[in-house]
């Protein structure tokens, strides 16, 4: 099995995942608000050690917000997660493979997505498409040609730093207007003053709306026919904010090539960022 584990804005979350991508078990815990790395390291530590897995496992893979920074070999070593101030350059990779004993791979949590969903999700198959998580970040993971898009410094697929409100809201990023600072959970709850999952009808259709107009930018960008998006607001506003976000792409991606473009909820459900960070643990052995 892999160690997998995945880091989030609002929880921390671990499980075992085997190697033909089934979710076996799994524990999670809110992520704490504090400026100390060494609690929230503290409390994935505790999490990780309650999912057990003993000698059976024989990898650790990491779902993280981003960014991150690469090292030698495959995936990241160091993550600044935007909605966790308290890791900046956070060696996450080397504190995990010293606190388990296991050879880690980390890569930003979107892009665990797309690899799990291109596994066992909604992608199987697929060889280009964007994988989407709108929950209280937003992120992005894209494959082309079958291949996953690492970028410069492995943030290839940050969707969630698209403009969608040229005036629009400032970003944790620094810029203003991005999808992530007008729909994200996040965002919902500053714009609102409740949380994301109280939101009525028109916010579930504006961020449908804004999510389809990203999409659309890059459909026509890269020639992809599929977004395949999860995450707690995506899922939980169901079928409103898919028919808002294709609406919204198909009036905007108009080439014949992108004409077409589907955005579909991911496969995977909630089990999909623990059997993407699964996913990453597998690949850096080189057995995905």
């Amino acid at each position: 099995m892999a160690l997998a584990i995945d880091v989030g804005g609002t929880k921390l979350a671990a499980g075992l995942v085997t190697a033909d991508g089934d979710l076996v078990a799994e524990a999670s815990a809110p992520t704490p608000d504090t400026d100390d790395p060494e609690r929230v390291f503290g409390v994935l530590e505790a999490v990780v050690a309650s999912v057990g897995g003993n000698g059976d496992v024989l990898v650790c893979g990491v779902g993280s917000g981003g960014p991150m920074t690469i090292g030698d070999d495959i995936g990241g070593e160091a993550v600044s997660p935007l909605n966790i101030p308290a890791w900046r350059e956070f060696p996450l990779r080397r504190r995990l493979a010293e606190a388990t004993g296991l050879p880690t791979f980390v890569d930003n949590d979107a892009k665990a997505l797309a690899l799990g969903e291109g596994w066992r999700g909604a992608a199987a198959g697929e060889r280009d498409f964007i994988a989407m998580v709108v929950s209280t970040g937003v992120g992005g993971g894209i494959v082309l040609d079958g291949r996953l898009l690492e970028g410069a410094m492995g943030n290839a697929g940050h969707i969630g730093h698209v403009v969608v409100e040229p005036d629009g809201r400032a970003c944790v990023c620094g810029g203003r207007g991005c999808l992530e600072a007008e729909a994200s959970g996040t965002a919902i709850r500053a714009i609102t003053g409740r949380p994301a999952a109280d939101a009525g009808p028109e916010v579930r259709a504006r961020t449908g709306r804004l999510v389809g107009l990203a999409v659309a930018s890059v459909a026509n960008l890269l020639d992809l026919p599929l977004a395949v998006v999860g995450g707690s607001v995506a899922l939980g506003y169901g079928p409103p904010f898919f028919a808002a976000a294709q609406a919204e792409l198909s009036a905007r991606a108009r080439l014949d090539f992108s004409r077409h473009a589907r955005i579909v909820p991911a496969g995977l459900g909630a089990e999909g960022p623990l059997v993407g960070a699964g996913a990453v643990g597998w690949r850096g052995l080189g057995r995905l």
